[in-house]
């Protein structure tokens, strides 16, 4: 199945050389977990704080149950301070 990975701020940095923009489209097995989707990319846990699938929240304790579907949207922030 294939999903689009979006990384934002300076998780874009942990990119493939052939992304565009801040997004990859990837190629996994059938029901593979969000967790197992990001593992490749090397993403320090401490990083991966906001995790949406098309738009849906997915709390940590969900992300390596959680299977991922063909076309499904998979975005990742970092924790980001403000003010």
């Amino acid at each position: 199945m294939r999903i689009t990975i979006k990384l934002y701020a300076t998780l874009t940095d942990y990119l493939p050389g052939h992304a565009v923009g801040n997004q990859v489209s990837v190629e996994l097995a059938e029901g593979c977990t969000v967790e197992g989707a990001l593992a490749p990319f090397g993403l320090p846990p401490k990083l991966t704080h906001l995790v949406l699938v098309d738009g849906t929240f997915i709390p940590p304790e969900e992300r390596n149950v959680r299977p991922l579907r063909e076309g499904e949207v998979l975005a990742v922030w970092p924790p980001i301070a403000g003010g």
